[in-house]
């Protein structure tokens, strides 16, 4: 997933909606929500949540008296009582406590950026955010008297097991070119594979989901060995063998990619990913946060706040209070994060990006411009928010993994996931503070 683009800078179009499409979109929106069968483009949650079918199951998991120790680990189709309705619950092999508290802050919009169950730089900035935000000491670290805040939420496990969509065998997944103009050439900027895609619908990379899914399934406890009297069909604890919902995973050099369509694997527990029925208007937009495991209701942020040195971006809402707090890529010394008051000109969702070398020191005037495709691998990833700053934006990225450990050309780039819950939040009155 990570390459390197010359091209972060740029004024793209933003194209309004006439009175006309406006009126057709809310009609259209309008049958969207009435008709269980409108076509989404993916199998849905329900009808009442037209998240994707891998979506979380808070409500249950908040509701339900479960034993403590199994608070690590779920498995999808939670019945009321805490028990699976696939017949067995899918313990997790060990406790990941920092892993819980991520699912958790990045539920509350105090993103950790990639889930990995470490503490970091994103992590201790959401933790931050959530002790200012909780008028708590602000340390960075999970200490005590955060611990005790969190625990509202302690019910919410680390991981959940679920099922990969079975159509996703037959997506289109391309190896991404690193030059421009080949680049120019791609229908889409989308997935290189099902692992790239997969990593980013829950906030985290292929590497931890390797580390969740030794042997290609879902990490477990591992359970007694069984006494010569057992019963050959008392089989629910005992490891899996390979069937068509649990597929084995081959391990050679030669298979694309790692896991597989229809197969049963451990994730992180990312939730705040419920999409409202007739919330989003737009289909594409609505399949991109689906895919990218962001609900449709965030909160309304009229004020943002960048700070360079300290690499972090806040949202406040219209009291001042602190609702949103992200890890950030900012500027360099080339490419200065340009200090000032600014606002929201619009957002672009999925936007296409205009390629033009005279606008970065690092690129020969000579090479020609480009119109790259857009796609989540495209150089500002699912979306861009324009600002009042000429050439300068809030955009996503092609490689999440990077976000606060290199620089930018001048713009402020999120994880796609990030950038697509700030898009969200934002509107044109919405003012943008860049500070030092």
């Amino acid at each position: 997933m990570s390459r390197k683009y010359f091209a972060i800078i740029a004024a793209l179009p933003l194209v309004a909606c006439s009175a006309e499409d406006a009126e057709n979109s809310t009609e259209a929106t309008a049958t969207q929500s009435a008709n269980a069968n409108y076509d989404l483009g993916y199998e849905p949650k329900g009808e009442d949540n037209f998240a994707d079918e891998m979506a979380s199951d808070d409500e249950r998991h908040m509701s339900a008296s479960r034993d403590r120790a199994n608070m690590s680990s779920d498995s999808e189709g939670i019945n009321e009582d805490g028990t699976s309705s696939r017949g067995t619950e899918i313990a997790d092999a060990k406790e990941r406590p920092i892993m819980q508290t991520q699912v958790v802050l990045d539920r509350r919009g105090f993103g950790p950026g990639v889930i990995d169950g470490k503490m970091g730089q994103s992590t201790s900035n959401a933790l931050r955010g959530f002790q200012e935000a909780n008028s708590l000491e602000i340390t960075g670290d999970l200490d005590e008297s955060t611990k005790q805040a969190l625990s509202e939420w302690s019910n919410i496990p680390a991981t959940r097991v679920v099922t990969i969509p079975a159509n996703w065998a037959e997506l289109a997944y391309i190896e991404i070119p690193d030059s421009p103009a080949d680049q120019a050439a791609l229908d889409r900027m989308g997935y290189e594979s099902l692992d790239e895609k997969i990593a980013e619908r829950f906030h985290t990379t292929i590497a931890v989901l390797r580390e969740l899914n030794p042997n290609g399934r879902p990490a477990r406890k591992t359970p007694p060995s069984p006494s010569p009297s057992s019963s050959v069909s008392d089989n629910s604890t005992v490891s899996p063998t390979p069937s068509a919902s649990e597929p084995a995973v081959s391990n050679s050099s030669s298979d694309s990619g790692y896991f597989t369509a229809g197969q049963r694997l451990r994730v992180p527990n990312i939730g705040a990913d419920r999409i409202q029925p007739g919330a989003i208007q737009d289909r594409g937009w609505q399949q991109t946060l689906a895919s990218l495991g962001v609900g449709s209701e965030q909160a309304e942020v009229t004020r943002v706040v960048v700070d360079e040195s300290e690499g972090w971006l806040k949202g406040f809402d219209a009291d001042g209070n602190l609702v949103a707090m992200f890890t950030v890529t900012t500027g360099s010394q080339n490419d200065p994060l340009p200090l000032g008051d600014w606002s929201v000109n619009g957002t672009a969702h999925n936007p296409p990006f205009s390629y033009q070398p005279e606008l970065f020191w690092d690129v020969p005037d000579s090479e020609e411009e480009q119109q790259l495709p857009p796609g989540p691998n495209g150089p500002v990833g699912v979306v861009w928010i324009d600002l009042t700053k000429e050439h300068y934006g809030i955009h996503g990225t092609s490689a999440p993994e990077t976000i606060g450990r290199v620089q930018s050309h001048g713009c402020v780039r999120l994880t796609n996931w990030d950038a697509a819950r700030l898009a969200g939040m934002v509107n044109s009155d919405t003012e943008v503070i860049f500070q030092a």
